[in-house]
């Protein structure tokens, strides 16, 4: 999972929940980066959306929701053991506890009641944990950046993807987050990455070239353009626009931040030029996305973009659904209701990775090998025009009907030896 989108890292908690951060003119989906522009109208399966409706469509079907995003993150990054993933992922399909203990094939039903209470601690010490975090924010100025990317450790990333921003787009959103000039304050720097590196670019010239400052000179530097001081340091220095001492004493202007200059000779860029990050072929399909080539012109890539959302709407779209995991060595199926059928790979990753939450399937997927099974659906859920329909009531009473069909227990599955009760 993409841990480290520095949109989720830096979203607040409305906005994670909500799926998108608002970044300057745009909205940006905290799962993948994807962007809606205001003005534009974005067609899907005959209905036209304004880009805050159609980044709510984008989300469920590509994503199927944001709980389901941030459930499949790392256990690093969220905190929860294998077995509370699981337990969530059940109970945000509605199930009951006794269909929960036979779905994952632990404990009892008073088991799945303990956990369940287990979980509503855990989320009221979260609590408490945010509150001290938020009031220690202003107080704690050695602590590292916010969520700071592990993939912008490793030899500050934003460097091993070339992209090109045009002399356009660099003074739009120059003028976009500083209303009174590049010398003046700056709004905000909750924005998109691509926007960031501009952003920081620019902040960077206040510094003088082979030129040593004290943590508190670059402070009261930075004070002046925006109160959040520190973490515009931080990323500075992350971003390699500055560089320092370990022990913070000295600062200095960064050697990317040099190589801009000497790219520009005069330190300014010409009408109509643009800037040139430098290539590195083994950039991820992540920072493809995440930093697109801007080339195109304005009336060109708006063009573009619409055809590229019209393709999308075309070709993403999610299915409810009862799929099953077969042993074809001995005929037993595990079988499980999902409201995404584009998710069930995750089924055979958690096998892979030996932490699929059924213990039997994967006690035999380990004893068998991949080889041995083969994951199939069973029966995809037909929309329903009804606006009074359940569909979720309707995908329980659909898996309810498969177990009855398969009778998945003792050896003829991996379920227990009986069916969950109503």
């Amino acid at each position: 999972m993409k841990a480290s989108d520095s949109r989720l890292q830096t979203a607040s908690l409305e906005e994670i929940k909500r799926g998108y951060v608002e970044e300057g003119m745009a909205y940006s989906c905290i799962c993948c980066g994807f962007t809606t522009e205001p003005g534009i109208v974005y067609p899907d399966e005959g209905v036209l959306y304004d880009a805050v409706r159609y980044m709510g469509v984008h989300i469920e079907k590509v994503h199927g929701s944001v709980f389901e995003y941030l459930l499949e993150l790392d256990k690093s990054v969220t905190g929860l053991s294998d077995v509370q993933r699981g337990l969530l992922a059940q109970f945000y399909e509605g199930k009951k506890d006794a269909e929960v203990q036979q779905a994952l094939g632990i404990g009892s039903a008073s088991t799945i009641r303990n956990h369940r209470f287990v979980l509503k601690e855990k989320e009221r010490q979260a609590k408490i944990f945010l509150a001290l975090m938020e009031l220690l924010k202003n107080k704690d100025l050695h602590a590292p950046a916010t969520w700071v990317s592990p993939i912008m450790k490793q030899g500050h990333t934003i460097h091993q993807r070339s992209f090109e921003i045009s002399e356009e787009e660099r003074e739009r959103v120059l003028r976009n987050y500083f209303p009174e000039g590049i010398s003046g304050p700056m709004t905000t720097f909750h924005m998109q990455q691509k926007h960031k590196y501009i952003v920081l670019s620019e902040i960077a010239k206040r510094f003088e070239p082979r030129r040593q400052y004290t943590e508190k000179q670059v402070n009261t530097l930075l004070e002046k353009v925006h109160a959040d001081y520190v973490e515009i340091r931080r990323y500075l220095v992350d971003y390699g626009l500055l560089e320092r001492k370990e022990d913070g004493s000295q600062y200095w202007l960064g050697s990317a931040a040099e190589e801009q200059g000497n790219g520009r000779g005069d330190g300014k860029q010409t009408k109509g030029s643009s800037t040139t990050l430098s290539d590195n072929s083994s950039a991820s399909p992540a920072m493809e996305q995440q930093f697109p080539a801007v080339k195109a012109g304005k009336g060109e890539k708006s063009m573009n973009r619409r055809k590229e959302l019209q393709e999308q709407a075309k070709e993403v779209k999610t299915e409810a659904g009862v799929y099953q995991i077969r042993n074809e060595r001995n005929g037993k199926v595990y079988i499980d209701s999902t409201p995404n059928l584009k998710t069930i790979n995750g089924q055979q990753f958690m096998l892979q990775m030996g932490s699929h939450l059924n213990r039997r399937l994967q006690a035999e997927w380990n004893e068998y090998g991949e080889s041995a099974f083969t994951i199939d659906v069973l029966e995809v859920m037909k929309k329903d025009d009804n606006p009074y329909a359940d569909p979720k009531d309707a995908l329980a009473k659909c898996l309810e009907s498969w177990f009855e069909k398969l009778e998945p227990y003792g050896d003829r599955g991996y379920h227990g030896e009986t069916k969950p009760s109503n």
